[in-house]
């Protein structure tokens, strides 16, 4: 895959270049240090993907990434950043995957493999990349299937015999292991308790009661999802990664 690197940082630029020559097997084909110049060379060189950050001169990722979906052929876009706050509003443009600096080789390689899916639907499911992951759920609504957006989902719970998946319009059941849906969403969905996953863009802060006991709250509900003390350390590392309250 042809890939445009945009960052205004050059030593940024430079350690995504590395991890790419590390992996193996992508063209880098540019590298742009605002929106402004990532529009253009992606107009011309046609990139497959933009790794793309988002705090800019000039025109901000946010921006670029507005134009360059409305391209023929548009590239997948994966979101590069310090800041975890334009979690929602990138997966909201249709981003692939949003990674925090500093990058991981595995979080790369994960996402890279995601935009390849994108980009090649006509590809059987066993025959993707493994990593590669779905952008809509399939479940049965009020007796109708229905295609429900990952990024609309808040959670899933599981119970003994299903699993619950919860989204803005309410509950439905999925036939799906919870094990699997962590494999398939690692990056996307946190696991904080052996029966939760939940949306790390949906993540609102850290809760702790006066029993000590921790729990994630959302940003669109009221709903406490309990931390197990196996997973509290992991979970509170990502959400001070993201920089998100402890309360």
């Amino acid at each position: 895959m042809k890939i445009l690197i945009v960052d205004d940082e050059r030593l940024a630029r430079e350690r995504l270049r590395a991890l790419l020559n590390e992996l193996g097997g992508y063209e880098i084909i540019g590298e742009a240090c605002n929106g402004r110049e990532a529009v253009s060379i992606a107009k011309s060189q046609q990139p497959d993907v933009v790794l793309l950050d988002i705090r800019m001169p000039s025109m901000d990722g946010m921006s670029a990434a507005e134009v360059l979906t409305t391209l023929h052929p548009a590239p997948a876009i994966i979101f590069i950043t310090a800041y975890g706050d334009h979690a929602l509003e990138a997966f909201e443009k249709q981003a692939v995957d949003y990674l925090l600096k500093p990058i991981r080789k595995e979080r790369l390689s994960q996402a890279l493999k995601r935009a390849y899916a994108l980009l090649h639907p006509q590809i059987e499911h066993q025959e993707a990349p493994p990593g590669s992951a779905r952008s809509h759920i399939t479940a049965n609504v009020r007796g109708e299937l229905r295609l429900i957006p990952l990024n609309k989902i808040f959670y899933f719970l599981a119970d003994e015999k299903y699993v619950a998946l919860f989204w803005r319009e309410g509950q439905v059941l999925i036939n799906e292991p919870l094990k699997d849906l962590e494999v398939e969403f690692a990056g996307q969905f946190l696991r904080i308790h052996r029966s939760t996953l939940v949306a790390i863009i949906h993540i609102a802060s850290l809760v702790k009661n006066r029993d000590g006991q921790h729990f994630v709250k959302l940003k669109e509900s009221d709903k406490l999802l309990e931390i197990s003390r196996r997973h509290l350390p992991t979970v509170r590392k990502i959400l001070r990664d993201m920089h998100l309250p402890e309360l």
